[in-house]
C-alpha cells in the first residue's frame, strides 16, 4: 500500500455534496473528499493490518503531507493502536504534526493516537509540557486533549495521580486564556476527571473555577454534586455561549 493507492481508495468513497458541507463547516482551506469517519476507519484498519510499524509510519507521513482532510484523518487512524512494541518513530511523527494543527477535528484524531503513546510512555509528558506555552492555540489545547486518558482511570496508581496533578497545574495556567477552545478543553478535562474523582475536581474548581468563563465552569462541574463547590464568582461580561465555534470539543470528530 502506498499513498497514491490509499488516496485513490478514499476518492472512490468521496461524496461531493458532503465534501462541500465539510469545507464550509471546518472553515480551513484544504481539499475535502466527503468521506465519513467510519469509512476512513475501515480503510485505515485494513491498511494497518498489511503493514509493519515502519510501513505504517511511512504511509501515515505521506498521507499527512497531502493536506487532504480525510487523508490526515486516515494518517492518524493508521497510528491509533494501544500496543506498539517499538513506538518511538510513531510518537515522533505524531509530535511533529502537533505544531501543524489548525482545526479541531484532525487535531482530535491525532490526539487520540498520541494519547495512547503517552500512556505507553509517560516520560513523553516532558515534551508535551513544552506545548503548554506555545503561541499556537491548537498546540496548547493538544496538551490537554492528549492527556485525557489519565482522567478515565478507576484505580490510578501513584504515578498516575502525579500526572493528574501535573495536568491540573497546566489547567490552572490556562485559566488566563479566555479563548473558547482553551476554556472548552479545560472544562472537558475536568468534567471527565470528575466522573472518577469528583472531590479533586471540586477542590480545583473551588480555587480556580472563578477564573473560568461561566459556561466552562458550569460544564466542568457537571458531575460534581451541588453544594460541593464553594467559591466567589468573579464579575465577567455577558457572553453568547451558543456562538459558532464549531462542534463541541468532545463530540465525535468528522
Amino acid at each position: 500500500m502506498n499513498a497514491a493507492d490509499a488516496i485513490a481508495q478514499l476518492e472512490a468513497l468521496g461524496d461531493p455534496v458532503r465534501a462541500e458541507g465539510a469545507a464550509a463547516y471546518h472553515k480551513v482551506a484544504r481539499r475535502y473528499l466527503g468521506v465519513s469517519v467510519p469509512q476512513i476507519t475501515e480503510l485505515a484498519t485494513g491498511w494497518r493490518a498489511g503493514l509493519d510499524v515502519p510501513g505504517r509510519v511511512a504511509l501515515a507521513s505521506a498521507l499527512w503531507d497531502t493536506d487532504i482532510h480525510e487523508a490526515r484523518v486516515a494518517a492518524a487512524k493508521l497510528l491509533t493502536q494501544a500496543r506498539i512494541a517499538e513506538d518511538g518513530a510513531v510518537w515522533d511523527l505524531i509530535a511533529s504534526w502537533v505544531p501543524q494543527f489548525d482545526a479541531w477535528a484532525i487535531a482530535d484524531h491525532v490526539c487520540d493516537a498520541g494519547g495512547r503513546r503517552l500512556m505507553a510512555d509517560p516520560s513523553r509528558l516532558d515534551e508535551v509540557e513544552g506545548w503548554t506555552t506555545s503561541e499556537n492555540m491548537w498546540t496548547k489545547r493538544a496538551a490537554l486533549v492528549m492527556t485525557l486518558g489519565w482522567t478515565k482511570q478507576n484505580f490510578p496508581k501513584e504515578q498516575d495521580l502525579a500526572v493528574r496533578e501535573r495536568v491540573l497545574g497546566w489547567c490552572e495556567d490556562y485559566t488566563e486564556d479566555k479563548g473558547w477552545f482553551i476554556q472548552k478543553a479545560i472544562a472537558w478535562w475536568l468534567r471527565d476527571l470528575s466522573k472518577h474523582d469528583p472531590k479533586r475536581v471540586a477542590a480545583w474548581l473551588a480555587e480556580h473555577g472563578p477564573y473560568l468563563k461561566s459556561w466552562a465552569r458550569k460544564e466542568a462541574s457537571k458531575y460534581v454534586e451541588d453544594g460541593q463547590i464553594a467559591h466567589p464568582t468573579l464579575d465577567e461580561p455577558a457572553e453568547d455561549e451558543t456562538q459558532d465555534q464549531g462542534l463541541s470539543a468532545d463530540e465525535t470528530p468528522q
